[in-house]
């Protein structure tokens, strides 16, 4: 629950007195207190959070949040779009150190958790893998070859959980194959991209997972060193940018980030266009009707339910977002998957719309650590959306099953999308 008290004491521990103070208190006292609280660790994949969201950014864009099991503080939850971008693009400020709190127990040295310069440099040496003419590689090497296969293997039946029998499975084979990893490994790799990312809620899980992908690869690693062979590990392996290669700690937390953050988070992300094609009509027959919709069905549903909904920030200094103190020191969450639907920023935003302006979500963050995999996500995306579509001729829920719907808290995505169409031979 957030009341006064903890909203005055926000205001004492940062700036105490001054216009904002007093204006966001009486915000507060006209409208009331907003019942915000984070659902118990044991309900995070099923939360539904956009109601609580919703009703605590009309109210401000930013709300402090009582400390949860993990944290030695309480924190700050940006909500509202204009002030989450404000955070994003404002690194000296809102600092990304903090993840490396978080997730370096378990992913190691990380990009993510650098600022300025330092972030520069190690960015420079990563995102040259990501260039145009690899994705095109990527496409008609791994991306095409695994969606066929994957959805050949149920054509046959008329029926299939198209979570458990293909976006589960597809994005890590690409990630692996890209990589440089054996796609039959896929599944344990599957296992410990999720270990990994849930690490800060279940440590012992998360160190070990870790522990065993770094033990997995470093073999590999070296090999790659005398022999490269064309894959993404070979290019981070021998990188070099102004005389500067990657070191061997920020090589592997590159690999361990990479990973999970590749197979986890695009499988959602699919799940969830799967989610909005199967069960809004008005998008099905759009998109069924002219395919160069696809990109547009994937934008909004990166908008509309992204699959990782908060990015972690640490502010240096004292500062003040959208009229709230926040003191030097504080965490900052950046409730992306809430300033998705603000209303401030899209008209009707619980709405799907394929008309809806494209760009300015910030499904893949922002500011200066943008996401280096966001094409390679959108990619993924579009091939397999057209490919359900044209592989499973007729696909449509299976009455005989629940409807599917996006649930979680930190990631979102469909649980089980049960589907039937015209078996193929």
């Amino acid at each position: 629950m957030v009341d006064r008290g903890l909203w005055r004491t926000a205001r004492r521990a940062g700036r105490r007195d001054g216009p904002a103070g007093e204006k966001l208190e009486e915000n507060r006292e006209k409208r009331g207190i907003v019942d915000y609280r984070l659902p118990e660790i044991d309900e995070w994949e099923t939360a539904q959070p956009h109601a609580m969201w919703s009703e605590a950014r009309a109210e401000c864009p930013v709300v402090p949040v009582e400390p949860q099991p993990w944290e030695d503080s309480g924190s700050f939850h940006v909500l509202g779009h204009e002030a989450a971008a404000a955070v994003l693009r404002d690194w000296r400020t809102f600092s990304s150190t903090i993840n490396g709190d978080f997730m370096g127990p378990f992913m190691g040295d990380l990009i993510l958790a650098l600022d300025g310069e330092e972030h520069r440099h190690y960015r420079n040496l990563v995102a040259p893998a990501f260039r145009r003419s690899n994705l095109d590689r990527w496409r008609t090497e791994l991306i095409e070859p695994i969606v066929g296969r994957l959805l050949g293997a149920v054509q046959p039946a008329g029926r299939a959980d198209l979570v458990a029998d293909f976006t589960v499975h597809y994005p890590v084979q690409v990630i692996c194959g890209i990589v440089g990893v054996p796609l039959e490994d896929h599944e344990q790799f599957t296992t410990w991209a999720e270990q990994i990312n849930h690490g800060p809620l279940d440590p012992e899980a998360g160190m070990a997972a870790s522990a065993a992908m770094s033990g997995y690869l470093a073999p590999l690693v070296e090999a790659r060193r005398s022999e490269p062979t064309g894959d993404l590990l070979s290019e981070l392996v021998n990188v070099e940018v102004d005389g500067e290669r990657l070191s061997e700690e920020r090589l592997f937390g590159f690999l361990r980030l990479l990973l999970p953050a590749g197979a986890e988070t695009t499988y959602r992300a699919l799940g969830n266009a799967l989610v909005a094609l199967l069960t809004l009509p008005h998008v099905r027959r759009r998109v069924e009707e002219d395919r160069s919709l696809i990109p547009r069905l994937v934008e909004e549903t990166i908008r509309w339910e992204t699959s990782i909904t908060m990015i972690m920030r640490r502010t240096t200094v004292d500062t003040e977002v959208a009229g709230c103190p926040i003191p030097a020191g504080s965490p900052v969450t950046v409730l992306n998957g809430s300033a998705g639907r603000d209303p401030d920023r899209w008209p009707d935003p619980d709405a799907f719309d394929l008309d809806r302006e494209s760009g300015a979500h910030m499904g893949f963050g922002g500011g200066p650590h943008l996401c280096l995999g966001m094409h390679l996500a959108r990619l993924e995306m579009e091939v397999g959306l057209a490919a359900v579509l044209d592989m499973l001729p007729g696909v449509r829920l299976d009455e005989d099953a629940p409807v599917p719907e996006v649930s979680g808290y930190a990631f979102r995505g469909p649980a089980t999308l049960p589907v039937v169409f015209d078996a193929q031979p």
